[in-house]
């Protein structure tokens, strides 16, 4: 048995990462939040933990690293606010150096673990009944707030934000998100639910695959013609065939389940959410991948044949994985969105072998416009939860050959690509 599902033993000395809210998180439903820089965790899900420890050698380079669990639990700040703290658990030394990295947060916001501590939630002896009852009250008003804010968000599909150019825009995006926040106070709401019964949770912790960009775009696809898991009941699997049949999942295996764009040209934030991605047709996906790659001036075009590399790449590799099913799994892009100053080039033989791989195809006319420092982009898969193949085991329904619906949504979304580069005038 994985070490993970065992009896949670925590280090009784060890210092607790405060957890905030993944601000780039665009899509799903599971609560991404950020334990530091370069580091993210999710709650843990038996399956998917079981993916990433014993995943293909040669698909690592298509999901984010996998760095290990963390026992998670909820404690009250002083003032009275829910927080998410993450402790390392028993000898787990590795994620000890983690948590002792200068890039965890400040030490004002790092609690101790200790085990005779005491957290109550909503009342303690020296804490006054009229608190008690007022505290509720207001706790039972957040909720409704929460839900009422859920319904706006499903009817407010594609929002726009202004940003300060002059200001740091990667700060201001976390005050933008809404997703991310709603996945948040969704998942703080949860565990207060459960407080009387449970308060420890094993969360896994991955790369943050936005780290290395200044301000992300980030696009979420689902993939695949088929979303539920082998184990889904048969109310979750109808519910899922029908959104695949009432999307572009049934026809070209892929639809956008969520977007963040900043359009530099207007200095706007642009997010779409699952629901405006379910709605969409096969033109309106092609028009939102366009858009993903504009930059409000000029698409940018330096990124497509890198993207189209990668895709093609994954392909190949998911063509050989015999048995695997990934239901449920996303697709991320990812590129940095900050504008860069731009070097005017002659185009003649010379100065185009001085260009990179990524922009050698930019030369245009009279002149070539070189990015410095242009951007990379990547492509990763990620939300394993439903993955299934019969190196398993436990499985009731073992699969034969390729996930031809993945593939099929990869070769789609490679021909979308080639048709915009190619309309673009590349």
């Amino acid at each position: 048995m994985s070490p993970a599902f065992r009896a949670m033993d925590v280090e009784p000395r060890a210092k607790g990462v405060l957890l905030e809210p993944f601000v780039h998180q665009v899509g799903g439903h599971s609560c991404v939040l950020r334990f530091n820089e370069t580091t993210l965790c999710k709650p843990l899900v038996p399956r998917e933990h079981q993916f990433y420890e014993t995943l293909p050698a040669e698909m690592r380079k298509f999901t984010p690293q996998y760095k290990g669990v963390v026992s998670v639990r909820f404690e009250e700040d002083e003032d009275r606010n829910l927080c998410l703290i993450a402790y390392p658990l028993k000898g787990d030394h590795g994620i000890v150096d983690i948590v002792d990295n200068s890039d965890c947060e400040p030490k004002s916001k790092l609690l101790r673990w200790t085990t005779n501590k005491k957290h109550h939630v909503l009342e303690t002896e020296k804490t006054p009944k009229d608190w008690v009852r007022q505290h509720r009250k207001e706790e039972k008003m957040k909720s409704h707030k929460l839900e009422e804010e859920f319904e706006w968000l499903k009817k407010s599909e594609v929002l726009y934000y202004t940003v300060e150019k002059k200001g740091n825009i990667s700060s201001q995006l976390k005050h933008y998100n809404p997703w991310s926040m709603k996945c948040h106070q969704q998942q703080l709401q949860r565990m207060k639910e459960n407080a009387k019964h449970r308060n420890q949770y094993k969360f896994i912790l991955l790369e943050n695959l936005t780290s290395r960009y200044e301000v992300p775009c980030v696009l979420d696809l689902k993939m695949g013609t088929r979303q539920h898991g082998d184990d889904a009941s048969e109310e979750k699997a109808a519910n899922q065939i029908r959104k695949c049949q009432q999307s572009t999942s049934a026809v070209i295996g892929v639809r956008v389940c969520g977007m963040q764009v900043y359009q530099a040209g207007s200095g706007q934030l642009m997010f779409m959410n699952k629901y405006h991605g379910r709605k969409l047709s096969v033109q309106g996906f092609k028009e939102a991948l366009f858009q993903f790659f504009h930059n409000g001036r000029y698409l940018r075009r330096e990124l497509l044949g890198p993207v189209l590399r990668k895709l093609t790449e994954l392909k190949a590799v998911l063509e050989r994985q015999e048995s695997y099913r990934f239901y449920s799994s996303s697709l991320l892009v990812i590129y940095d969105g900050k504008e860069r100053p731009e070097v005017v080039l002659d185009s003649d033989a010379e100065d185009l072998e001085d260009l990179s791989e990524e922009s050698a195809d930019e030369s245009a006319g009279a002149y070539a416009y070189k990015p410095i420092g242009a951007s990379s982009v990547d492509v990763r898969m990620i939300d394993f939860a439903h993955t299934t193949c019969r190196l398993y085991g436990e499985d009731t329904v073992v699969h034969e050959g390729q996930d031809a619906g993945y593939i099929f949504g990869l070769q789609s979304l490679i021909d979308i690509v080639t048709e915009i580069s190619e309309e673009s005038g590349e």
